[in-house]
């Protein structure tokens, strides 16, 4: 007996969001990525008070003319809608109700058990969308990851990755590339 190899269906980012419209996920966490559905990771207790702390950090540093979106969707490219944990955009929040944002300046992900994902998939998938600027808080480690300047990759997931790759510690300072010269503790991260 033959068998036929399996398929996947490639999702574009049209008919997810119809799909999204019409509530056939109802309220699931699901991210499309690279064309794929993904189930986004379960969050305890610690990543949502993470996610919290971060955003309370980068909102003290963003100036006006500026949004910290929290765990909402960025339309990357025609076949992927990630739903980073947060991502910095110009502008304000009514902004976006049309469409969501497509360039944030910033994105940042809270990784506990997602951090491999975060950095092959998610971070090939940045990069590939031109995101000059990729943090990855890393509850694991208790570092922050902060990953720039998007080249192309052939070995990596999406076929970019981060030429520049910087671990900083909670002694350290860092700033948003697009916002200088506002000044993040990165102690004020990893609260």
């Amino acid at each position: 007996m033959t068998q036929t190899p399996l398929t996947s269906w490639r999702w574009k980012r049209a008919e997810y969001d119809r799909l999204v419209d019409l509530d056939v996920f109802r309220g699931k966490p699901i991210e499309l990525i690279g064309g794929q559905l993904v189930v986004a990771e379960a969050q305890s207790a610690y990543h949502a008070s993470a996610v919290g702390t971060v955003d309370y950090a980068l909102r003290a540093a963003v100036p006006s003319g500026w949004t910290v979106r929290v765990q909402a969707p960025i339309a990357l490219d025609e076949e992927s809608e990630p739903e980073p944990d947060l991502a910095v955009v110009s502008g304000r929040p009514a902004d976006y109700r049309a469409e969501h944002p497509a360039h944030p300046v910033l994105v940042v992900e809270v990784a506990e058990s997602s951090l491999a994902f975060d950095r092959a998939q998610k971070g090939s998938l940045y990069a590939r969308a031109g995101i000059e600027d990729y943090w990855i808080v890393n509850l694991v480690d208790r570092v922050l990851e902060v990953y720039r300047e998007p080249v192309r990759g052939p070995s990596s997931a999406y076929g970019w990755r981060y030429r520049s790759v910087i671990v900083l510690t909670s002694r350290d300072v860092t700033m948003p590339l697009a916002l200088p010269p506002n000044r993040i503790a990165v102690a004020d991260l990893l609260r």
